[in-house]
């Protein structure tokens, strides 16, 4: 059995109970696993930590809570850890309040972009961003800028194979095409205008770039430049270039290409644009947790959640204060 069967093996019991949260597979993850979620869930050691603190107050909110997971691969890092990733949404029927978020009473979608690390045969560690902002647009009480991309539930791969498992003759060439694009992007704009990206040598004409609620979703370059790269890139144009305050562990299995870090980026906010923020000339990190996959040895989708609760929170500003303030002008009590 390869070691990819392996950690998708381990992993298997967890995500079965997780499906429908009639059980539980705390025996999966060390004692001492550290899990890390978004802002403002944070950090907790132990499966029964992630139970009290993650799942129990959301399921209190959508009691009928289920996970629906649409992509799963697992691979080694360049260090030679062995990683499993998932992406979904969990769904149910949102009748209590949650995080402050008012319940609406109807059904609702929260996507996820799950990591774990493995190590003889268990978890050690759990890297997890959940789209938070998702569930504040669904709840019309989201009280930043409205996103330029468009507000889209991330679908599951086109393909529908997503679950794998994933052919492992195509991953070595998966992960490195997506290296090689990262690489080509941090060229501009130090190193000249859009063209040393080479975004036609990477990108399907018609791909789809699934961003987090707060950015939004664009399709094809245009869409993508304009509803994100462009604000992002004026705003923050040193981007890449801090190697030694970040990481990055990236898996490939077959078609599909993940990479997680806490953070894996560090830039000034040293330019306007980006989310209508100002240019406040301070240096921020950001969690970035990504799935892609190719066809035709191109980029044809990317789903993409970013930690942006965390990046308020640095820049001094509080998303849920504000909230709080937006749910009374609406007449929550």
């Amino acid at each position: 059995m390869s070691d990819v069967s392996s950690a998708r093996d381990v992993m298997t019991p967890v995500f079965d109970a997780w499906r429908d949260f009639s059980g539980h597979a705390e025996q999966v993850f060390a004692p001492d696993a550290v899990c890390r979620l978004a802002h403002p869930l944070g950090d907790m050691v132990g499966y029964a930590a992630l139970w009290a603190q993650a799942f129990e107050p959301l399921r209190a909110a959508l009691p009928d809570l289920e996970r629906q997971e649409f992509i799963r691969i697992a691979g080694q890092d360049a260090d030679g850890a062995m990683w499993v990733g998932s992406g979904g949404q969990y769904a149910g029927t949102w009748v209590g309040d949650w995080l402050g978020i008012p319940a609406t009473g109807r059904s609702a979608c929260l996507r996820f972009h799950e990591f774990y690390r493995i190590e003889d045969g268990v978890c050690v560690e759990m890297q997890a961003l959940w789209d938070i902002p998702e569930m504040m647009m669904q709840a019309d009480v989201w009280p930043m800028a409205p996103q330029l991309g468009r507000f889209l539930h991330a679908p599951a791969p086109m393909t529908q194979d997503g679950l794998g498992p994933h052919d492992p003759v195509l991953s070595e060439a998966s992960g490195r095409h997506v290296v090689d694009m990262l690489g080509a992007m941090i060229r501009h704009p130090m190193q000249g205008g859009p063209e040393v990206m080479e975004l036609e040598r990477f990108w399907h004409p018609k791909f789809m770039w699934y961003g987090p609620c707060g950015i939004g979703t664009a399709r094809g370059v245009d869409e993508f430049r304009r509803f994100h790269q462009i604000p992002f890139l004026n705003a923050m144009p040193d981007r890449g270039q801090r190697p030694d305050k970040t990481t990055h562990h990236f898996m490939a299995e077959g078609p599909y290409v993940g990479v997680t870090g806490w953070p894996n980026m560090c830039q000034i906010l040293s330019g306007a644009g980006w989310l209508g923020l100002p240019p406040l000339d301070r240096e921020i990190t950001l969690r970035s947790l990504d799935f892609w996959r190719l066809e035709d040895g191109l980029i044809r989708e990317n789903w993409v959640l970013v930690d942006l609760l965390d990046m308020y929170a640095q820049i001094g500003v509080d998303v849920f204060d504000r909230m709080e303030e937006l749910k009374w002008s609406k007449g929550y009590r």
